[in-house]
């Protein structure tokens, strides 16, 4: 009886399907990986390769947090440079988000404060493990005058993995014994395994956000090539007409494998291919153009008018963001103009 009372109030809170998004972490046959799907309504993005020693002040009205780089990364971004919605740095430390509609976030007292997406920039920068990340919470937080409800999934080439979340006001880490599933979907983590351990095993699984999580848990890993079976779980959990990018990062190699709703052939990234120096040009490459294999062929200089192009059809498409006014657009777009290397 108390398992179907504690089903039936868990799956009161599944999230809007349209904002949904399905991560984990598993090692298999010595590969770990890292497994994403983006579900969204947005299917433009650029793949982006930032540099180390980049000088950046949070773009926040209120006791903005300032840093330099020090780690490059390849990120994942629709709202433009500097802000992605994941990523994979040097050091092998990934950091992804997922929407959760119960997110509050706390207010910040003495710390400096970050967008939500520019929170995932900060740690890609400047941490090296899931440690550091933990660290970084009596530094910085979130702003929370934004209107994304964000939780996060965090891994490091360690093999530590990390949820981060943020409920009533409170930052709240599942990590260790704490963390039985490294899955994250878009409920609250404990809501999830909760559903999980007292679901009946012969009940038919949905695409909800519990379901996910159900089935990733119950997919992790066959001892196979991790790479494929991280696409195959993807697939399992994807949302027919949301699921935007799919993406599967190799920690060891710091590698990003991608594929999108547009272009189903795989791509990859490896970190290592570029230049990271401050003085290296910032390269991209749009997710959806027609290319194949190893991606670096085909990146290109960035430019303030790809970021305003990308920009400005995000917030278009976005539902909630439509309204922004132009202006707020552009100086977003144009956010990266403020940022210098450090001599």
């Amino acid at each position: 009886m108390r398992g179907l009372v504690l089903i039936t109030a868990v799956a009161l809170l599944v999230a809007n399907d349209a904002r949904a998004c399905t991560t984990f972490c598993f090692e298999s046959n010595g590969t770990r990986v890292f497994g994403k799907n983006y579900d969204w309504d947005v299917e433009d993005g650029l793949a982006i390769v930032n540099k180390r020693g980049v000088a950046k002040t949070a773009l926040t009205a209120e006791d903005p947090a300032m840093w330099t780089s020090r780690y490059g990364s390849i990120t994942f971004n629709q709202y433009g440079r500097e802000f992605p919605s994941g990523g994979i740095n040097e050091k092998g430390l990934v950091v992804e988000l997922m929407w959760m509609d119960q997110t509050m976030y706390p207010e910040g007292g003495r710390r400096r404060t970050l967008p939500t997406l520019q929170w995932i920039q900060y740690q890609l920068d400047t941490a090296a493990s899931v440690d550091e990340v933990v660290a970084s919470d009596a530094k910085v937080h979130i702003s929370n005058t934004g209107s994304a409800r964000i939780h996060f999934l965090i891994a490091d080439a360690t093999g530590a993995v990390a949820t981060f979340e943020y409920i009533n006001g409170k930052t709240v880490i599942h990590r260790g014994d704490k963390l039985p599933y490294p899955v994250l979907t878009n409920d609250m983590y404990q809501v999830s395994v909760t559903y999980l351990e007292y679901l009946d095993p012969n009940q038919p699984l949905t695409r909800s956000s519990l379901d996910r999580f159900v089935r990733a848990s119950r997919g992790l890993p066959a001892g196979k090539n991790a790479v494929d079976e991280a696409f195959a779980l993807l697939d399992d959990v994807a949302q027919a007409g949301y699921t935007q990018w799919s993406i599967v990062y190799d920690i060891a190699e710091k590698r990003a494998y991608f594929r999108t709703r547009l272009q189903r052939d795989i791509r990859f990234l490896d970190l290592d291919a570029f230049d990271l120096s401050c003085a290296a040009p910032v390269r991209v490459i749009d997710l959806n153009a027609p290319y194949q294999g190893d991606a670096s062929k085909h990146v290109t200089d960035y430019s303030i008018e790809t970021n305003l192009k990308l920009v400005r059809a995000a917030f278009a498409e976005t539902e909630f963001l439509r309204a922004t006014p132009s202006e707020e657009i552009d100086a977003l777009a144009r956010y990266p103009e403020q940022t210098a290397c450090k001599p």
